[in-house]
């Protein structure tokens, strides 16, 4: 079982992560706004499936690299850290564009919808990146079987992103309302989101190895 530490680190990672405006964000506060929030939490559904898909395949995948490539874990943690660094770069970036920007959707029926959220998912590269180069660096072979704390960590990433996705839903006309006047708080928002991913990145960056 991991340590508390590292659950709690890894759950800030993955709140990061999901606070940062990407494919899955965009496309659920989209068509949250243009649909309704129903249509957006359906779509939600698919999203989360596109997690458990990465939290399989990657617990499985990360169990195998691990103990096959001595250094695997260095380059991953490496990549892990150059992605995080890109990510605070594209929160602060002058001309970044806010993901409750209000967008023109069709509207889509309920099928449409879920298999959209899961492309999305699935094709999403910070979702990738992070299971294939973030997840690693939380898991200590020490501590007892990788593939089971993989899909401890992958519980924590799944439950967080679902919960923050569906609050953001459900909340997504009231926030573009809020930062439509406000383009101070929205400024704000992100260079705070982008100072926590740098120094997430940093933390990664000067961690050993384990």
């Amino acid at each position: 079982m991991p340590e508390a530490a590292s659950l709690a680190a890894f759950a800030l990672v993955a709140l990061g992560m999901v606070l940062t405006p990407g494919p899955n964000m965009i496309y659920l506060i989209s068509r949250s706004l243009c649909q309704g929030p129903a249509a957006g939490l359906v779509s939600l559904t698919g999203v989360a499936l596109g997690f458990l898909v990465y939290m399989l395949s990657a617990a499985f995948g990360i169990t195998a690299l691990l103990f096959a490539v001595p250094y695997a874990y260095d380059v991953l943690r490496v990549a892990g850290a150059a992605y995080l660094l890109y990510l605070a770069w594209q929160a602060v970036r002058p001309g970044g564009r806010s993901a409750f920007e209000v967008r023109t959707l069709s509207q889509d029926p309920p099928r449409r919808l879920f298999l959209m959220g899961f492309a999305t998912s699935v094709l999403n590269p910070k979702i990738a990146v992070l299971y294939l180069s973030l997840l690693p660096q939380f898991i200590n072979p020490a501590l007892g079987d990788v593939f089971s704390q993989s899909i401890v960590f992958g519980m924590i990433q799944i439950a967080t992103s679902v919960l923050v996705n569906a609050l953001i839903v459900l909340t997504a006309g009231s926030i573009a309302t809020f930062l439509a006047g406000r383009p101070a708080w929205l400024s704000m928002q992100r260079w705070l989101m982008g100072g926590v991913l740098g120094a997430l990145a940093l933390r990664m960056a000067m961690e050993s190895r384990r």
